[in-house]
């Protein structure tokens, strides 16, 4: 198969955007061009999750085409989930090692705050198992509490270290101008100072408000081409290293140990063996922590960390922005923000920046090699990418 690399890079912010959804996958796109100085693509990937719910959108890739005049570029709408954004990337990656195109568009892009916070969670409550668990009124929210429990039991993982990945995640979203949240937090106000349960209050024990991340509009595109074309334009070179996806069952209670996330393990072993490297070698990653256990416990399952070491090494620093394995330095989904479809290629986006020398306040020094793990349903699809600076 051919290399495969980023040559441009677009994003909006994520926040709540006032314009219609096909406009929000055009932002990015047209900021993608300008970054590789490209106006054509051989086809365009666009992935999102809830435009045919939210937003009657549907066929959202084929009004991309004409929003921007890409015909006949081929065009692909994408849909799994919120790992759609990963997904896409990874159809993209596929098209142009198999030497089928040499340049290709792949975008993400969700308008979720057209609908009210209780319709938002019923959209999401979606991914869940339609007779085992929707049905029974099982939201991502409950799944999250019960699994954070469970996890806390057995690991020693604290309300505090959950705090721990919000407070990290808001400090580092306020270097990122495109982030959802820009206000910064702190132990006394949402632990233990005497309004802490007023500003943090429960939401699905032990999960609180500042345990889950906020619904956010917004769009990320990211370009990508053959070795022959990315010589030509005058960028960093990032390599798309490792693609890896694994899925377990989709529902949580069928699992044989409901801590252990088998897919994040599988297809972070997938990924790293196709990139031929060691988690030891990630400088930079970005994990999809919906939920702030998540964070934790995906840095464990990526291999990071021993299994149960995720809150030490987080409490020590190791993950922060000046620490020895950075880990959401765009704010993850927790602060940087979640439209669901377009996340996977805000991950990616956020590593290339990284590797490309271009994050500003929030640049982690002399990264060469970047990780992302795009979270399906409640760990039942999920992709991971590795990004090499050549």
């Amino acid at each position: 198969m051919r290399d495969v690399y980023v040559i441009g890079t677009g994003i909006t912010k994520f926040s709540r955007l006032e314009y219609p959804l096909v406009e929000i996958a055009a932002y990015p796109a047209i900021m993608a061009m300008k970054d590789c100085g490209l106006s054509k693509v051989d086809h365009v990937y666009v992935a999102n999750m809830g435009g045919s719910r939210l937003n009657h959108q549907t066929s959202l890739a084929s009004a991309l085409i004409d929003h921007l005049s890409l015909y006949p570029s081929g065009a692909d709408s994408i849909e799994n989930g919120p790992a759609s954004g990963a997904s896409a990337i990874k159809e993209g990656y596929q098209a142009i090692a198999s030497g089928m195109h040499d340049v290709v568009m792949v975008v993400g892009a969700e308008r979720m705050r057209e609908a009210n916070n209780l319709e938002a969670t019923d959209f999401v409550a979606s991914l869940a198992h339609p007779l085992a668990e929707q049905i029974y009124g099982v939201t991502l929210p409950s799944l999250a509490g019960m699994f954070t429990r469970l996890y806390m039991k057995k690991y020693g993982v604290t309300s505090r270290h959950l705090a721990m990945v919000a407070i990290k995640n808001h400090t580092n979203a306020l270097k990122n101008p495109f982030a959802h949240l820009h206000a910064p937090i702190t132990m006394d106000g949402i632990m233990d100072g005497p309004d802490a349960m007023n500003n943090n209050p429960m939401i699905a024990d032990p999960l609180r408000f500042f345990d889950m991340c906020p619904v956010s509009d917004g769009g990320a595109c990211i370009i990508l081409a053959s070795a022959e074309v990315a010589k030509k334009i005058k960028r960093p070179k990032i390599r798309l290293a490792g693609i890896g996806q694994a899925t377990d069952t989709h529902c949580v209670h069928e699992r044989e140990d409901p801590t252990d996330l088998l897919a994040v393990k599988e297809a972070a072993r997938r990924c790293f063996q196709m990139a031929k490297i060691k988690p030891k070698d990630v400088d930079v990653a970005e994990l999809h922590d919906a939920f702030t256990i998540l964070e934790i416990v995906e840095s464990e399952e990526v291999g990071f960390f021993k299994k149960g070491e995720g809150h030490l090494a987080l409490e020590s620093g190791y993950t922060a922005l000046n620490g020895k394995l950075p880990i959401n330095t765009s704010g993850g989904l927790k602060a940087k923000g979640h439209p669901v479809g377009a996340t996977g290629v805000g991950q990616a986006h956020e590593i290339v920046t990284q590797l490309r020398g271009e994050a500003g306040e929030r640049q982690v020094k002399n990264a060469k090699t970047g990780f992302t793990c795009n979270f399906g349903g409640f760990g039942n699809n999920v992709v991971t990418l590795t990004f090499v600076k050549e």
